[in-house]
């Protein structure tokens, strides 16, 4: 790591924060991060950043607002600071499911925090897995919306599985469901549903054959679980020998813990976007970690070279 860069973490990352650094080769600034009594923030950067480029390591996952706002506040300590460059690394971008107005006098959330981030200094977005790619243009700074596809696709390559077929749970995520069947060289399907109401999902059908496939279902996030927990069902029900989920960010909301681990799947593979609690943790499930992603991500951009390259070492085509 560069001595004119600088890595912090907030309190959502502080691990992945410490495992990046050691493969930069780095240390983590020591920055304090207080939350009063009232709920107020207050983030103290405790060595010079004078003329730096600072990496906040920082997902907005839950508690979403409290982690934005002390994103926010870093910014605004850096800035007064004097530091000469600001990345937010956001490995989960928080918000990004309110990319729309899916009805009438609905806010587009996700387009006021870019707007929120760019006010407050930030200079460039480093984020995992976007929900919505189209988020990308509601910033006018550059947006690296890396993939963990690659991760996830070496990891079932070293479980020598057979007879594999990806499976897409909805028409949204076909696409990425794609790119990790072509990764691995094997069949695509995709679930029918639709939705009745938030976070309730109705199975109508499969297109493509699950019959004595070992099936690889892969998603962005899983919030709740309910909707992967019955389309691994449904898979099951149509004579799928094995059931493995696989997602990028664990949001695990509810009572998703006890229906990923009660359900038919065989394995539940999260990456670290999100740092889980110990309570959140529970027997099917694996990590895969992204530190090496987002090192490797802050590498290229420190020496001016492509964020794209960064596939190219996972043998995996963006």
């Amino acid at each position: 790591m560069k001595e004119t860069t600088t890595l912090i973490a907030l309190s959502a990352s502080q691990k992945l924060a410490g495992d990046i650094a050691k493969i930069l080769d780095g240390e983590v600034c020591d920055t304090k991060v207080h939350h009063f009594a009232d709920g107020e923030i207050l983030v103290e950067i405790n060595e010079s950043v004078r003329g730096k480029h600072v990496y906040i390591i920082q997902s907005t996952s839950c508690p979403a607002t409290e982690n934005l706002m002390e994103l926010l506040i870093c910014v605004d300590a850096l800035k007064r600071s004097s530091a000469a460059e600001i990345t937010a690394v956001i490995p989960y971008f928080g918000y990004a499911r309110q990319d729309r107005k899916a009805k009438a006098r609905q806010p587009i959330t996700a387009k006021l925090v870019a707007d929120l981030l760019q006010t407050a200094g930030v200079d460039r977005v480093v984020t995992v897995d976007l929900h919505a790619a189209q988020i990308q243009g509601f910033f006018n700074i550059p947006v690296d919306d890396m993939t963990a596809l690659p991760l996830l696709s070496n990891y079932f390559k070293d479980q020598e599985i057979e007879d594999v077929t990806v499976v897409s749970p909805d028409h949204g995520g076909a696409n990425r469901a794609r790119k990790l069947a072509n990764a691995l060289d094997v069949p695509l399907a995709i679930i029918d549903k639709r939705r009745p109401k938030p976070n309730v999902a109705e199975v109508t059908g499969i297109i493509g054959d699950v019959a004595g496939r070992n099936c690889i279902m892969v998603d962005d996030m899983i919030d709740t679980g309910g909707t992967i927990a019955a389309g691994a069902q449904a898979v099951m029900d149509k004579g799928a020998k094995a059931v493995y989920i696989a997602c990028t960010h664990a949001v695990f909301s509810g009572p998703a813990c006890e229906r990923l681990q009660n359900s038919v799947a065989k394995e539940i593979i999260v990456t670290d976007t999100i740092q889980l609690p110990d309570e959140k943790k529970f027997d099917k499930l694996k990590h895969v970690s992204i530190a090496d992603l987002i090192a490797s991500t802050i590498y290229n951009i420190e020496h001016s070279k492509p964020v794209s390259e960064v596939f190219s070492k996972y043998d995996f085509e963006e």
